[in-house]
Order: structure tokens, then C-alpha cells, then sequence
């Protein structure tokens, strides 16, 4: 079955996906969408092994781990990082980066010290390679959306200030975009298999969704290529000579109604539709190297060209010249366009007895379907007379009948019909705008410390309506922190980012692990340690003991495994402090684990944040 998910679709996805940022009668109905951008993985990426049935010998960090009959023949060979309880991270992977441990269940695991195996031994399971320069690609399945929620670090509420429809960005720049393709409906592949011939643009485009036919001047305007100068010498159009703008200088072109024309002197004698100007804020916030905004509804130069498009709809602007024809009587003649449409007009120049040119004059309205016949003009008592006017004309009014093709070759005209509705109709759905941006600025400690600067982060994505502690109601704060805190008292030294914490539980208790993401002191304490607020998250890939992930207790002190700091929980802390709020001394993240839907995951190398620093982070969403 011969089947497609259109472009369309793709479209209608990413304007939804704008509108559900604004609709629904309140904050909390279950009728409105609350998306969130966060960032997590404040810890180094390394490969990463899963590890079962070891045997009594421990891994060591620092020693090597292998497969294989023994360390010189091994097919898989790396450096452990960390030693966790069911899984170890890795490094300086070999022979090579690709090599792996094999099936799951299926290798022993063997760990060496540098001159002899050391006893340790495993059975490996999942692997997935990674290296701070190569994060892994990102995983669409449960476990890893759960693994995601365990070291998000803070979110921060996306509304439709903050995003935009994108579409692919084309500069004026002769040396680097000679040639434009032109608006045209019927954009088509020819397949290797055969049984169909398509139409390709200029650049060799088999669909308008991969077509060059708009661009954006050094005024930040934009415009859409109505006319390439293509004709029957130049089938696949001219190089550009005149940047189009609304204001040209003098030899440059005309500009009126919305469409500018190239100078009679330029080659191409491009024809270009102007859509709208790109303001200030949405130049700064959301124009990148390869992706441009279209403005939003209200923008005052988006609804002028719509305006236009709503007083002709389906407007012809272009007829084409397919085939010049031969043997024509020269001269200048005039031509309606016929179709279901009314009020299109063509001038047709013929010179040296072939079609030299057709210019549209008038481009009436209401057009799906149209053509120009090259045939002598019909009037009132020809046999092929309908009552309407139809071929070449002396004139613009189509009162007298030109004596022009006679029995010769008349060529051919294609009349170019506009998108849907007419240019300027559905900015959107005509630019192919199947690509959403989000535009999020994390300024300083945002949110009142919900977003440490004493850290980094290598995962940004977006959450839909996840929901707050208790799981009973929609999250909707600006901001949100995703991770545990105490507030500690007596701290011996600071506690450094990325360091495990623990805390010994008592006889029978077992011990409470995490990872530091921040450490701020009270104002006023000048350090080392003192009194302070730590931020730490836990996760079961990382933070167990004997199976469970146990949460920190009162009275007990907090050890850092490398700062060697320790302090105690101050259980008299309650209320808002660092962008949490505390509850005899502990706060719990502001969103509810594993709620919502995780709709966008990117893993990127680190971000290095600081306290003097304002990351503005462009995220593009394609639909």
C-alpha cells in the first residue's frame, strides 16, 4: 500500500504544540499544557556497564577490567572510573571505542591491575558507550526515563514568549546563494524505479519542503521567490542579481502591494513576496545560523501581507514560459487567465516568432485550477465560443481576437497558482514551518538558586505537565528544582560539586548515598563550611545499598567522600531558602518523580555555568 505522512501533519504538530503553551481556562485544568524545560546530568558522561553474579573479589577504581580468554588476546578492554553495585563506569575503552563486552549474560567480566587479573569477576549486561566529548545518544524507553528524572536538576516553564515556528534560515549572499528556487505547487520526485517523472526546482528540490524559495535581507525582512527567470533557456531559473526589500535604492527594483521586483536590467528579473520583518527581540532570541523565526500572529507586518491575501485570494502572480513555440506572429498581446477563478490577465510578448515573454497584469482572484491557451483569441461567433474570452488578444479588454498561432506550434504557458488561500494566507503551512524553537534564558541563580551555578549540565529537554510533590496537582511555578537539599550546620569544610555524600543510617539501617549538585553557604558565613544548604540527587543506577536507594535521616552527620566535609542536618529549618522549601531541615524536589512526559531528551557535551553568567540556550524542535 502505497502510503505518506505529509508535510502537513508535521506542521499541524508543531502548531499545536505552540498553541498548547496559551489554551485551557486556567493554570491547574486538565484542558491547558504546561511544558517545562530542564536541564539534569550534572555528573561526567563515561561508558557505562551493567555487572551481575560478580563473585566475592571486588572492581577497583583505577584497575582495568577485560574480555576474553586473557588481558593480551581481550576483545574489550577499559579503565574503571566508579564502582557502583550493579554496574561500573568506564573508560579509555579498547582495543578500540566501538569495541564492546558482548551479548548481556554472555562475557565474563575479568578485572586486572596492571601486571596480573585480580580475581574480580562478572557477568556483563547492558553497555552503552559514552565519553565527555561523545555523549550517547538517548534511549526512548522507561528505564531511561526514569534515569533522566533522577538527576534533572531544575526546569523552568516554557510559555509562547519563549517559543517560536522556525524554518531553515537562506541569507541574501550572492557568493553563497546564487540561484533561488520559486514557489511552485507541484514540486515532484522521479523515482529510480521508474513509473513516474517529476518537477525539481533550481536547486535540484524534489518537494517545496526542500526547496530554497525564501530568504531573509539585511533588514531582517522576509521574502518568498514568486519568479526565478526561469524560461525555456533557463529551465532551472537565473542567479539573483537585486536583494529584494520593501525599501530598494535607485536601479535596484520597484516595491508596491507587497511585491518587489529586480530592476528590468537584472538577468533574472526576479519577482519576490514580501511576508513580514523579523522584530528586534525575535532577531536576538530565536535567529540562529541555520534556523529564522516567523513572527507570530499579531505582528503587524505578518497581518498587512495577510490582509492582502485576504482581499484576492488564490491571486496568480507568475505565468511561465513552457515552450516558446515557432512561426508566431510578433507582437504584444493579452490573454485572461481561465480557470475557476476571475480577473487574471497576462501580457504575451512574442518576438522572432516564439513566446519571448508572459507577465501577469492582473492577478485576479479565486484561482485552483487555471491555464493560458496560446490560441487566436475567440470572440462572439467563433464555432469554439463558450461566452467567455479565451487566447490572445490586441488588447486588454479581449474585444478583438489576435491572428497570431494560425496552424503553427504554439508553445506553451504554465500559470503558477499561489498556496492555499493565496500568498501571505497561511505563513506557516507556505514556509513550511514543521520546526519549533524554544528560546530559554537561565539568568544567574534563577529562580531564587533553583538553578546552581556552582555546577554544570550535560542534558537539556522538555517535560509536559509534570506535577507537584504529592502527585495530585499540575506543577506550574516559573521555575522548579529538581533535586533534594538539607540545611546543614557546623559543615567542616565546603562540599564539592560531584562528590558522593553518604550517611551512615545506624545498625540494621544501611547507609544513604547521593551526589553533591551544589553547596551554598548561608550569607553572611564567610567558610570554609559552616552552616549551608547542600543540593544532591540520588539515583538507583548509582546510590544503593543492597538494592535500595535510602533517604538521608536527621541527627546524623553527612560525610563528602572527597571534600572529607561533614556537617549535620539543622532540624530547625523550615520555609523557603535557595529556592526550596525546607521541612525540619530537608526539602524534596518541586517535581513529583517520573510525572509527566519526557517529549524531548538531548544529551550534549558539559555546560559550565557561573555565578556572573546568563546561558541563552536554543533548543529546535522538529515535528
Amino acid at each position: 500500500m502505497a502510503a505518506i505522512i505529509s508535510d502537513k501533519f508535521r506542521i499541524f504538530n508543531a502548531k499545536q504544540f505552540l498553541e498548547s503553551l496559551s489554551e485551557g481556562p486556567s493554570e491547574t485544568s486538565d484542558e491547558k499544557t504546561r511544558m517545562y524545560f530542564f536541564v539534569g546530568r550534572p555528573q561526567r558522561w563515561d561508558a557505562y556497564l551493567e555487572i551481575f553474579n560478580a563473585n566475592a573479589v571486588a572492581f577497583v577504581p583505577g584497575n582495568e577490567v577485560y574480555v576474553g580468554a586473557n588481558y593480551a588476546s581481550a576483545t574489550f578492554k577499559a579503565t574503571v572510573r566508579e564502582v557502583y553495585e550493579n554496574s561500573l563506569l568506564l573508560y579509555n575503552i579498547g582495543p578500540a571505542t566501538n569495541s564492546t563486552p558482548g551479548a548481556p549474560g554472555a562475557s565474563a567480566l575479568k578485572g586486572w591491575n596492571g601486571t596480573a587479573d585480580t580475581g574480580a569477576e562478572s557477568l556483563t549486561g547492558v553497555y552503552r558507550y559514552a565519553t565527555e566529548d561523545v555523549p550517547p545518544v538517548p534511549l526512548d524507553n522507561q528505564t531511561e526515563k526514569y534515569d533522566i528524572y533522577d538527576d534533572i536538576i531544575a526546569a523552568k516553564r516554557i510559555n509562547e514568549d519563549f517559543a517560536r515556528s522556525v524554518i531553515r534560515r537562506f541569507n541574501w549572499d550572492p557568493s553563497a546563494n546564487p540561484t533561488f528556487d520559486m514557489w511552485k505547487p507541484d514540486y515532484s520526485t522521479t523515482p529510480g524505479s521508474g513509473g513516474q517523472i517529476g518537477k525539481a526546482g533550481a536547486t535540484g528540490a524534489t518537494a517545496i519542503a526542500d526547496a530554497k524559495y525564501y530568504l531573509i535581507n539585511s533588514n531582517y525582512e522576509v521574502f518568498k521567490c514568486l519568479y526565478n527567470g526561469q524560461n525555456p533557456a533557463n529551465p532551472s531559473g537565473q542567479v539573483a542579481t537585486n536583494e529584494p526589500k520593501t525599501t530598494p535604492a535607485g536601479g535596484q527594483g520597484t516595491y508596491a502591494n507587497g511585491i518587489f521586483k529586480e530592476d528590468g536590467a537584472a538577468p533574472g528579473k526576479y519577482i519576490w513576496k514580501y511576508m513580514y520583518t523579523v522584530p528586534t527581540d525575535d532577531v536576538l532570541r530565536f535567529l540562529s545560523t541555520d534556523f529564522m523565526p516567523i513572527v507570530l500572529p499579531s505582528n503587524s507586518s505578518r497581518q498587512a501581507t495577510e490582509a492582502l491575501a485576504t482581499a484576492d485570494p488564490n491571486a496568480v502572480d507568475v505565468v511561465l514560459v513552457e515552450d516558446a513555440g515557432s512561426g508566431l506572429t510578433n507582437g504584444t498581446y493579452y490573454a485572461p487567465i481561465v480557470g475557476d477563478g476571475t480577473g487574471g490577465k497576462v501580457e504575451v510578448v512574442v518576438a522572432g516568432g516564439a513566446v519571448s515573454s508572459a507577465t501577469v497584469t492582473a492577478s485576479g482572484s479565486g484561482y485552483t485550477y487555471a491555464s493560458v491557451p496560446l490560441i487566436d483569441g475567440l470572440v462572439s461567433g467563433d464555432p469554439e465560443w463558450t461566452g467567455a474570452a479565451s487566447g490572445l488578444y490586441t488588447d486588454d479588454t479581449f474585444a478583438t481576437g489576435a491572428n497570431v498561432v494560425g496552424a503553427n506550434p504554439a508553445g506553451a504557458l504554465e500559470v503558477v497558482l499561489p498556496p492555499q488561500g493565496g500568498h501571505g494566507a497561511n505563513f506557516e503551512e507556505e514556509l513550511n514551518a514543521k520546526r519549533v524553537m524554544t528560546n530559554i534564558r537561565l539568568t544567574y541563580a534563577e529562580g531564587s538558586g533553583d538553578f546552581p551555578v556552582d555546577n554544570d549540565f550535560r542534558r537539556i529537554g522538555i517535560i509536559r505537565d509534570p506535577l507537584a510533590p504529592g502527585g495530585s496537582t499540575y506543577a506550574t511555578s516559573d521555575t522548579l528544582s529538581g533535586v533534594y537539599a538539607v540545611k546543614l550546620s557546623g559543615a567542616t569544610a565546603d562540599f564539592q560539586a560531584d562528590e558522593t555524600i553518604s550517611q551512615d543510617l545506624g545498625a540494621g539501617n544501611g547507609t544513604a548515598y547521593g551526589t553533591v549538585v551544589s553547596w551554598e553557604r548561608d550569607s553572611g558565613n564567610a567558610g570554609p563550611g559552616g552552616a549551608g544548604v547542600l543540593k544532591y540527587f540520588q539515583s538507583p543506577s548509582i546510590h544503593t545499598d543492597a538494592g535500595v536507594v535510602r533517604p538521608f535521616g536527621s541527627g546524623i552527620l553527612v560525610n563528602g567522600a572527597t571534600s572529607l566535609a561533614d556537617g549535620t542536618i539543622d532540624a530547625t529549618e523550615n520555609g523557603a531558602l535557595v529556592g526550596v522549601t525546607f521541612s525540619s531541615g530537608f526539602a524534596s524536589p518541586e517535581i513529583a518523580n517520573n510525572t509527566g512526559e519526557i517529549i524531548y531528551v538531548e544529551n550534549r557535551r558539559l555546560i559550565t555555568r557561573a555565578a556572573d553568567q546568563i546561558e541563552d540556550i536554543k533548543l529546535v524542535i522538529e515535528f
